[in-house]
């Protein structure tokens, strides 16, 4: 399924682009590679100057590197291409205040408390927000099991998707089908208790 066609003729501006790339390396860490550019169509009159059509408005890259907690162990910020140059790419060094941080507990609230406003870069730390969701997909099946079947090993506690998005919410249908066994009963559905 994609998008509905659009209801009147359209002309397009602006391009926002966001690539993640993730690496396992060979000592067992992990590189989140982010990258953004933003390009107009047309040429573009900036307070810095005149950017041509086509041109990047900003091409900024993030790596950070993390331990297979998800614990940030290094973060470096580059930016190729700025609207204010020798100004907007001298905040790179800022971002190693990621260090420490853990993807999944409480990351987007440090990161904003760490990295915005005249902290750091809008787009830059705008770019980090989505590194969360991004390692996860990246574990999945790498470091983490995403699958519950009966010939497998069974691992003690739930998958870690699970009752993390609607579609594997424990009380639905994909739980029921895929990972029956963590399916959560109601309390009218539950097993009554057995005498001993």
């Amino acid at each position: 399924m994609s998008l509905s066609t659009p209801v009147s003729r359209r002309a397009l501006r602006h391009t926002r682009a966001i690539d993640i790339q993730a690496f396992a390396r060979e000592d067992g860490l992990w590189d989140l590679d982010a990258h953004i550019i933003d390009i107009k169509v047309g040429d573009t009159l900036l307070a810095s100057g005149l950017r041509q059509g086509g041109q990047p408005l900003h091409d900024l890259w993030l790596r950070i590197t993390v331990d297979t907690q998800l614990t940030i162990v290094d973060a470096e910020a580059v930016s190729d291409a700025v609207p204010y140059a020798g100004f907007c790419n001298t905040i790179g060094p800022a971002y190693k205040a990621l260090i420490g941080l853990n993807l999944m507990k409480g990351f987007r609230h440090e990161l904003k408390a760490r990295l915005s406003g005249i902290a750091g870069c809008t787009h830059l730390t705008e770019l980090a927000q989505i590194l969360p969701t991004a390692a996860v997909q990246a574990f999945a099946n790498d470091v983490w099991p995403t699958y519950d079947n009966a010939t497998a090993v069974q691992p003690k506690e739930k998958p870690f998707q699970l009752d993390k998005c609607h579609a594997l919410r424990t009380d639905g249908g994909a739980v029921a089908r895929f990972y029956p066994r963590w399916v959560a009963q109601s309390a009218s559905t539950a097993p009554l208790p057995q005498d001993p």
